[in-house]
């Protein structure tokens, strides 16, 4: 989640809360429908600093994140933007029912998703960690803070539990939950597991009330669950950043530049952008390596994880490294195991099979046709070399044998 003011706990969404992002004047253009649509933003053209850590260019010859789903439970996802024109496919809205979740009054979601899937473009030093990866928006807010008071509606825990199911059952591959529940509802809890049963990397936020307390955050602290606390800039974690059992690993969280609603990018702050991170190496696993099971790809994640600065608490396993995590071969004993019983994950069942099926062949696909661009260049190359030569030398065609 997105770094909101300090609240109790609730049973209630406490987050989808877009830190330092003020509502923009009635006049003001934005996505349709919304009340207060966001402020214009700018195209920033400094590479940011996660991009310069993870050198996104490096993983491409890889994975890029083709034929894999990554859910965005969230705002909402701007498909407009042009970094995300052509990735993000007809969703669901839970907050306004009819909708296909491609509206985003917040900014928030449109974030996240950029951060797994925004394409390069020429003259933008920001793009996302898995850029042919397609996002699938769930809608179930438009908070946002103003003046430093939170402001917009988020659906109630049970809308909530039913957005994982519908995500799942609409063949995400990767689930993404910078969203965060302060107590254990079972509706939600029975949605997870069902997720994590489907064969679905679960990724969610592990929340910003450090300062006051700690309270346990869910769905991060549910087993099955890969949970993400933020580092900044100089690795450390984030003052916000709650520590507890639930953190995994840490990925970049302050000081994020990200895709903003409609055009532009705008920087926040929040463990709900160092989520996104951690799904999008979940989406370059599921294309490199399509026959892991999601506890596998999680396992490979935790144990790719670099050492943390120091002997704080509050890192888990260490912090994200996308590239180890890709190819490497996983430690298992590196893996932090969770407190308490895991979640039942049931025997693969004919839709799971049927999904890794359909991985596997969307990466025979890209091998297929990076196969047949690369003899197509070696022809071309073969035809203006020899050919002129044997033109020189007069060949001649050979006849019957």
């Amino acid at each position: 989640m997105s770094r909101p003011t300090a609240r109790p706990a609730l049973a209630v969404l406490a987050a989808l809360l877009v830190a330092g992002l003020p509502a923009a004047p009635a006049s003001a253009r934005g996505p349709s429908g919304c009340a207060t649509p966001p402020a214009p933003a700018r195209t920033v053209a400094e590479q940011p600093w996660p991009q310069q850590r993870y050198a996104p260019d490096r993983l491409t010859p890889l994975a890029t994140g083709a034929g894999v789903v990554v859910a965005v439970v969230d705002s909402g996802v701007d498909r407009s933007h042009p970094q995300l024109a052509g990735r993000v496919l007809d969703g669901a809205d839970f907050l306004d029912p009819g909708g296909d979740g491609t509206r985003d009054c917040a900014g928030h979601g449109t974030g996240v998703a950029s951060l797994v899937a925004a394409a390069p473009r020429p003259g933008v030093a920001f793009r996302g960690l898995a850029p042919n990866a397609r996002i699938l928006p769930v809608r179930v807010s438009e908070q946002q803070v103003v003046d430093g008071r939170e402001s917009g509606r988020t659906v109630d825990a049970a809308d909530f539990a039913r957005a994982i199911r519908w995500a799942v059952d609409h063949d995400a591959d990767v689930l993404n939950l910078s969203v965060v529940l302060y107590a254990d509802n079972p509706a939600v809890r029975a949605a997870v597991a069902y997720a994590v049963r489907r064969d679905v990397v679960v990724v969610a936020a592990a929340g910003n009330l450090h300062d006051s307390g700690d309270p346990r955050p869910y769905p991060a602290a549910y087993d099955g669950v890969l949970g993400v606390g933020a580092i900044g800039a100089d690795g450390t974690r984030a003052a916000f950043s709650q520590t507890g059992p639930y953190v995994d690993l840490v990925a970049p969280g302050a000081d994020v530049l990200m895709a903003a609603p409609g055009q532009g990018h705008r920087r926040a702050e929040g463990t709900s952008y160092a989520a996104p991170f951690v799904a999008g190496t979940a989406a370059l696993l599921r294309e490199y390596h399509p026959e892991l099971g999601a506890d596998e790809i999680a396992r490979r994640i935790v144990a790719g994880a670099d050492p943390a600065p120091g002997r704080g608490t509050g890192y888990g396993a260490g912090v994200l490294n996308p590239y180890r995590a890709v190819t490497e071969s996983p430690v298992v004993a590196a893996a932090r195991p969770r407190a308490g019983a895991a979640l039942p994950v049931d025997r693969p069942d004919e839709a799971e099979l049927a999904r890794r099926a359909r991985r596997a062949s969307a990466r025979d696909r890209a091998l297929l046709v990076a196969g047949a661009a690369g003899a197509a260049a070696a022809a071309v190359v073969l035809l203006a070399v020899v050919l002129p030569r044997g033109a020189r030398r007069r060949w001649q065609p050979a006849g019957p044998a």
